[in-house]
């Protein structure tokens, strides 16, 4: 069997981003009081594909922030006795605001838990919506996503990797087969 197997090309995560902002642009009848906010580190740059996006099909720059929810997690103390904290960065105010929160791949629902956590504790958004490139199953939590590029039934023995330009010098996803369960 093969380690690797990719699941998206750059092709279709660009149309598959594009659908995801025409989506979100419909669900929210336009631009009005909408602003985008990735969570570290991946979630970032596709929310800045998506702001890309938006602003070609609508004319508006939509507000645009980064959220690290490192010390959110509820896994924290398992992850690493020191561990990466990246920066948040949210130059607007969120209240009363209809937030999109947006990650590459959804598991568990523990990330966006966190990331729904730490918003709240800046302000009292109108709503709070999820995008997310990968629904890839086994939730933990009740959580859904309200815009997805694509569903991939997985099995824990293998990890969804999205692999973006600004990190991975590479666009696709890909899946890895594993010899355990993760």
């Amino acid at each position: 069997m093969e380690k690797f197997k990719e699941i998206m090309d750059a092709n279709q995560m660009r149309r598959a981003l594009v659908r995801i902002s025409h989506e979100i642009l419909e669900k929210n009848k336009g631009v009005e009081n909408l602003c985008l906010v990735g969570i570290q580190r991946r979630g970032v740059t596709l929310a800045k594909r998506i702001q890309e996006n938006i602003e070609m099909i609508e004319g508006v720059k939509l507000p645009l922030g980064i959220l690290d929810i490192t010390f959110y997690r509820d896994d924290l103390s398992l992850l690493s006795e020191h561990p990466t904290v990246n920066s948040t960065r949210i130059d607007f105010d969120i209240n009363n605001k209809k937030i999109v929160l947006v990650d590459d791949v959804i598991f568990t629902g523990r990330t966006v838990r966190a990331a729904i956590e730490a918003l709240m504790d800046m302000g009292r958004p109108k709503m709070i919506q999820f995008a997310v490139l990968i629904d890839r199953g086994h939730r933990e939590l009740p959580i859904r996503a309200d815009y997805v590029g694509k569903n991939v039934p997985t099995s824990r023995k293998e990890i969804v990797h999205v692999l973006v330009d600004e990190f991975d010098n590479d666009n696709r996803v890909i899946i890895e087969q594993l010899d355990r369960e993760i």
